[in-house]
């Protein structure tokens, strides 16, 4: 399933069979693992793989750690898709919003700040809008490509090298965002930027490996500090005794809570 999945929904083929008979094996494509391979950390492996042999990297420990040291100043915001998955792991109907739940069971585990990622995205949309008509006006590479997606981003990085200068250099929504937390709202709030510590909650696994990218850090320091997924959001809502089907729905933080 993972071959498949990778080979013939990615176009990927970052997972092969090698050997023959008894001595076959699942393993990366490339002799020198998966991070040598053509991955681009979509994570569709690991939700097809029937036996867990393959699993996401979670990062749920660094989150809880930084949530119980007074010392730092926890912010997180979550992507459109969250709202309308984290239900389904509560038995919710399939695609009911629960936006304000969600909220405010972030706020119970302990965030000082919780943000949508929308805010976030309106900033790039605004950004990708000027970086067209930029282009438009002084004859640069067309067409110009969204750069939102870090699994799409990685995908031409490896297949497609010679459309590089037409994906935008805009960040992503939540790295803009996480950018905009770090440095405008330390600034506004008197928070010294190596107490920040921003959290995604995204759908995907890609913006794990986005986050550690070495261009993304224009405060200093990184933009986004730790990436979980759904599931792992989840996980830790449970752990924490929360019962989600029971909260009062609460709004997101101002302003960068707001989004079109």
């Amino acid at each position: 399933r993972c071959i498949n999945v990778c080979a013939k929904m990615q176009a990927v083929s970052a997972i092969a069979c090698t050997g023959d008979g008894m001595d076959a094996k699942i393993e990366p494509a490339s002799p020198a693992g998966l991070a040598a391979a053509s991955c681009v950390n979509c994570g569709q492996c690991v939700a097809v793989c029937p036996v867990g042999a393959l699993t996401e990297k979670t990062q749920m420990d660094q989150v809880k750690e930084a949530l119980e040291d007074p010392d730092k100043y926890v912010v997180v915001q979550v992507a459109p898709a969250v709202r309308a998955a984290l239900g389904e792991a509560f038995e919710f109907p399939i695609g009911v919003d629960v936006e304000g739940r969600m909220a405010e069971a972030l706020r119970r585990l302990g965030f000082d700040k919780v943000f949508d990622k929308k805010f976030g995205a309106d900033l790039t949309i605004m950004e990708e809008s000027n970086e067209l008509i930029e282009r438009l006006n002084s004859d640069g590479e067309l067409p110009l490509i969204t750069s939102c997606c870090p699994g799409w981003v990685k995908y031409a990085e490896h297949f497609y090298p010679d459309m590089l200068a037409n994906i935008s250099t805009c960040k992503s929504p939540h790295q803009m965002q996480g950018a905009i937390v770090k440095t405008y709202m330390a600034n506004q709030e008197h928070i010294a930027k190596e107490k920040i510590v921003m959290v995604s909650v995204m759908p995907c696994t890609a913006k794990k490996f986005e986050i550690a990218r070495e261009e993304m850090n224009a405060s200093g320091y990184r933009d986004v500090d730790c990436s979980i997924t759904v599931q792992g959001l989840a996980d830790m809502i449970r752990a924490a005794g929360i019962q989600f089907e029971d909260l009062e729905e609460t709004p997101f933080d101002s302003p960068t809570g707001l989004g079109s």
